[in-house]
This record gives structure tokens, sequence and C-alpha cells, in this order.
């Protein structure tokens, strides 16, 4: 962070963006427009470095047009810097492109936190979230909408066509390890798939139940990840070994997972009672070193994406509609824009770091916001004020800044997820009578649930013939999955010819229809009670 730019007698002097220019300095710069082919071929007032950092600066100043932030970006400087037209700096970023702006944010992105910074592990895991935002307005334009289409609503479409952005997020400094954006059409989960190549050994996983899909689960185990992932409703796992803590194993599309169902209520200031029932998948399955309760908990990290697109939604952007009116604008604007909220919250958690003991939660956004801003203009940090044999400078006056208006410590609370707009589907939706205002929780319950199994004497005593004969020699096994042999040596049948397959093939049909859980090849286990009703004939 010690490293200053030099050049406030220079033409090219723009090229910088105030302090954030020790984490983006101009040899970087220009080694990623040498990478990409984006370097300027012939000497110009305007190279390609400066429209990099004009690039950035439209990030920090989304309210004004692109001649006032060139006005920003000079205004500090002494040297007779060029003040050209607004097609002048359109033309600029349309030579720079897209490709140096996303090599940009690939340099930058990945974990912030070093091990032992607070909030940031689980154990031996980095905790790590990926989820999707789709509420990013973009100019409605012929070209945007030839890409991104239009976005349908309750009372017909949109107003404006939307960007859907999918980001794998460090929870405890709510860094970016990898994003991609397109179209909403193609889907939060196929997004998901896309970012699933950046996990690795050290990082647990957790996940919204969107994102639950077997195809999925078996790629993030195949990058040696863990997970802690909600599950749908609609799943009915098989309960292969229940275990102390309540939860239990079970098999999902040939991984051998831990599920825990849970009953979470959160009890307010107010006497309010608030709460719901939660599925939860994952691979840590050892009960003793991964207590069920410490998992629930653990799930709530999940949300800390969700102040992530707050700070890039609502802080940064405030909620405007982006600037560029073609798929190619759009590009450069939304990698630039990644690229500088990375730039920002490498130097909070750098000026936490510097606090032992302090958690980046309390670190503040929009106050670094605020004070980068500044240095655009003053251009604090960019000028060689430091003399020779001076110390580093770690925290700088961003970091200054955000230590003197530290956040205090985290605070439980909740309030309704309601939006105030009459076309959103959230606009009603509070439907278990949460308050609208933010409420202070006292106490949170979580109660796991284990599943119950079915037992012999649950059976129905109409059940009879041969389904109600495998009901009874599966309920009285109802810990473990059986084989096909297995069930056939109980019935007296032949375990090799014809007969077995025969037998087979009824299993498979009971398995079809619901009455069996087909856990393995051959291998079945029995369904709940209330299920065990006389099969149709096939």
């Amino acid at each position: 962070m010690a490293k200053s730019v030099t050049g406030g007698t220079d033409v090219f002097a723009p090229g910088h963006i105030g302090e954030l220019t020790q984490v983006i300095p101009p040899e970087l710069v220009d080694a990623v427009l040498d990478e990409t082919g984006a370097r300027e071929h012939r000497l110009r007032s305007l190279p390609s470095r400066v429209g990099v950092y004009l690039v950035l600066a439209l990030g920090l100043f989304e309210h004004l047009g692109t001649g006032l932030v060139w006005g920003k970006l000079t205004s500090g400087l002494d040297a007779r810097t060029p003040h050209p037209s607004e097609k002048a700096l359109r033309d600029l970023r349309r030579r720079v492109g897209v490709a140096p702006l996303k090599r940009l944010f690939d340099v930058l992105a990945g974990p912030l936190a070093q091990p032992s910074t607070p909030g940031v592990r689980y154990r031996r895991w980095r905790t790590v979230a990926f989820d999707g935002c789709g509420s990013l307005n973009v100019p409605d334009h012929e070209r945007n909408r030839s890409w991104l289409g239009r976005t349908q609503r309750r009372h017909g479409p949109a107003g404006y066509p939307r960007l859907m952005l999918m980001t794998l997020c460090e929870t405890g400094t709510r860094g970016l390890i990898a994003a991609v954006f397109g179209s909403a059409s193609k889907g939060e989960t196929d997004y998901a798939h896309d970012l699933v190549g950046h996990l690795t050994t050290d990082m647990l996983l957790l996940a919204d139940r969107a994102f639950d899909s077997n195809e999925l689960l078996a790629d993030i185990t195949a990058q040696g990840a863990e997970f802690l992932i909600r599950a749908t409703s609609t799943r009915r796992p098989p309960v292969l070994a229940l275990l102390p803590d309540g939860s239990y194993l079970t098999r999902i599309g040939g991984l051998r997972l831990r599920v825990i169902e849970a009953e979470i209520r959160s009890r307010t200031a107010d006497s309010g009672d608030f709460g719901g029932t939660y599925r939860l998948l994952t691979t840590l399955k050892d009960h003793r070193t991964d207590p069920a309760d410490h998992l629930v908990r653990l799930y709530h990290e999940r949300w800390e994406i969700e102040i992530t697109y707050l700070a890039l939604r609502h802080t940064l952007l405030k909620g405007r509609v982006l600037r560029s009116k073609d798929p190619v604008g759009l590009s450069q604007e939304m990698w630039g824009l990644l690229t500088l909220y990375q730039a920002l919250r490498s130097v909070m958690v750098t000026a936490v770091e510097t606090m032992p003991g302090c958690d980046p939660d309390r670190a503040g956004f929009t106050v670094a916001l605020e004070a980068a801003r500044d240095t655009i203009v003053s251009l604090v940090g960019t000028t060689a004020a430091a003399g020779p044999g001076s110390r580093p400078d770690l925290v700088g006056y961003i970091g200054a800044h955000v230590l003197r208006a530290l956040l205090p410590k985290r605070r439980m609370r909740l309030s309704a997820r309601i939006v105030k707009c009459g076309t959103s589907r959230y606009a009603v939706w509070n439907r278990d009578g949460r308050p609208r205002d933010s409420t202070r929780i006292t106490a949170i319950e979580i109660t796991v649930h284990p599943p119950t199994l079915p037992s012999a004497q649950d059976l129905s005593p109409t059940l009879s013939g041969r389904w109600g004969q495998v009901c009874q020699i599966l309920a009285a096994n109802a810990n473990q999955a059986m084989h096909t042999r297995d069930i056939a040596q109980r019935l007296g049948l032949a375990t090799t010819g014809h007969r077995l397959k025969g037998f087979t093939a009824q299993l498979c049909y009971w398995a079809r229809n619901g009455r069996l859980i087909r856990t393995a090849p051959n291998t079945y286990k029995i369904t709940l009670p209330d299920t065990l009703t006389p099969p149709p004939k096939p």
C-alpha cells in the first residue's frame, strides 16, 4: 500500500483513481493492456491506460456524466491536461474494450482475509457463498433488449431489461472470488456451474435451496470443496443411518451426504415468535466435530452475500440504471464496477486487519466509498509524498476513515421482507407476520428433528400378499437399506434365475410409484408409514 504514483505535471496524469491507484497501479494496468492487446499503437493524448482508469472512475461517480467524471479526475492536477469532448471519451472506452477490465478483475478477485482474521473461517475451511442478483436495470435500448430480452412481470413487461449477476463471495469479508453475468433467461443454476471451477479444497460453500440439484452437488464435490446447502421441501432423502444429534446420513445422486432437519424460532423484544423449518445437505458427516446445531447457525452466514449486492446495487449505483446502451459497453461497465468493488474491499480488509481481533463486518462500505471519492479530487495517496526510508502506511486515507467510523458489533434483528413496489412479488409477502421495522431478537431456538422411521407395528393390518411381506421385512430393518437378494432370501425365493429377475422388476415398479426408495442399484428402503398403502397392480 506504500506504492505511490508520480505524475502531477504529466499530461497523462488523469491515469489515476485516487488512493485506489495503490491497489491498481499503472504497471498493472499496462501489463493487462499488453496481455489483452489493447495498448495504443501510437502516441495519443488519451492513451489506453487513461481509458481504463476512466471506466473505473465512472463506477465511483455513477450519478455523473462522463464529462463531469473527467473533470473530477483532472481537477487536482497542475498539468495542462486535455479537455476532450463526450464523443472523444466515448471513443476512448470503445478503443479500450472489455478484455482489459475483465482481466483486471481476474487479477484482483480472490479471498482477501488472512487465515487468522476473525469471522472468515469455520474450522479449517474458508466460508464462501454464491447467489444471483437479477435487479440490475440497463437502458431500454434495442441492442440491450436483443441480448437480455424483456423481463415479464405480473402486469406486463418490466420498464427496463435486467442483467443477471452471479458471484462467488467470501462471506467473512464480502470480497469477490469470481463473477459471471448475462441474460436472466439462463437461470441461476446454470451460472452456478460456471463458478464451481473457482472452488478449492479449503472452502466450505453455503448456498440456498435453488442450488441443490444432483448435478451441481456432484460438481462441487468433484472440486474437493465442502458444502452446506439448503434443500428444497420436495426432496425425500432416504435415511441410511441415524446420528446421535438428530441428523442422518443419506445418499443423493451417488453422493453420501448428511441431512439436518431443524426448526428455527426467533423471539423478539416485543414478544414476537417467528421461524421456519430448514433441511440442510452437507458433506460434513461427522456429528462429533460438526454438531447439527453448529451447522444450522453457520448457515446464516450465507446471507452475507446479500450485503455484497446491497453495496453494489444501492451504494455504488444508488439504484440507478447502468449507463451503456449496447452489450459491449454493459460488459465493460460491469467488469469495471466489480473491479472497483473488489479494490475497495481490499483496502477495507487491510485496514481492519491492523486492529487485532476486529471483524471485517465492522468496516463500512459507504465510508470507504466516500473517502475514495475524496481522493480522486485531492490526489491523496497518488503523489510521491513519502520520503526515502519512510515506513509503509497500510491504512492510508481510506483506511483511516474506515477505522474512525467502525460499525458496532453485529446485532440480531429481523424485519419483514417487503419491497415498496406494486408489481413486486414481495410487495405483500409477509406470511409469518414479521414486523415491518427492524426488531431486536432476544433469543434463537434451534430444534433438530430426527426422522421418524417406520416399524413393523406401524404397518396396516390390511397389507397382504407379496407387498405386505416386503413391507414387514423392510420395516423391521428400517435403519438400513436391503439388497434385492437379501429380501428374496427372507421371502424364501430363489436368489438366482428368472424368479429373481421377476422379483427385481416388481421392486423397481414399486419404487417408480413412490412405494419404495431406491438408494443404490438393487437396494431399497421403505418409505414413511403414511405412504404404505397397497400399490396398484402392474
